[in-house]
């Protein structure tokens, strides 16, 4: 073999594990992408870099292997899902109440799961790793619930919370369990909102 074509081979070789290195990449990134969704642009707009906010995706991954996450009893289902229904039938008369009481449930919620809840930044992103399609309502509501503590809220924030508190309670028990906030809850709320309104005219 002449060192022209041993020359040749070499540079033959380093393209072909390029191209595998490229393609074994793209395939990591396609993964991640799929498993955190919209959670994935969000890492990449808080990080420096793709390859920081990656490493960053990859280490929720990590330590989310580390858990021992159980499913719930028929019995704790049953129960949690009868402690949303309170949720919602208080909101037609205590709406910021029973956004506060959605906050803790949804906690309580989490942590039977087995789920981290000391540290709310760690809890997002454990949960990130299998409910990443809606972390982002989540994290809304738990604002809302934050700013409602210090009556910052109006009634349709409250509504809103309480919608985006569903959605991540109904994919922690599984199956649909939780009801949907109904347009007579709304409408009675929004009659309770408009009297008390009148009363302080």
């Amino acid at each position: 073999m002449t060192s022209t074509q041993l020359a040749l081979l070499i540079a033959v070789v380093v393209v072909l594990v390029l191209c595998g290195v490229g393609a074994w990449l793209f395939a990591r990134r396609a993964a991640l992408r799929q498993r955190f969704g919209p959670e994935y642009d969000r890492v990449l707009a808080e990080q420096e870099s793709r390859a920081a906010a990656e490493h960053e995706l990859r280490e929720r991954e990590r330590r989310h292997g580390e858990l021992e996450l159980r499913e719930l009893s028929d019995d704790e289902r049953a129960r949690f899902a009868a402690r949303w229904r309170e949720v919602q039938q208080r909101f037609v008369d205590e709406p910021s109440a029973a956004v506060a009481e959605a906050d803790e449930l949804i906690t309580e919620l989490v942590a039977a799961r087995g789920y981290p809840t000391g540290d709310y930044d760690e809890q997002l992103a454990q949960l990130s790793v299998d409910h990443a399609e809606t972390l982002a309502s989540y994290r809304h509501a738990h604002e809302i619930s934050e700013r409602g503590r210090a009556g910052q809220v109006d009634t349709e924030d409250l509504r809103v919370a309480v919608v985006h508190y569903r959605k991540l309670a109904a994919q922690l028990l599984g199956e649909e369990p939780v009801a949907p906030l109904t347009d007579e809850h709304t409408h009675r709320t929004d009659a309770h909102s408009q009297q008390e309104k009148e009363v302080h005219a």
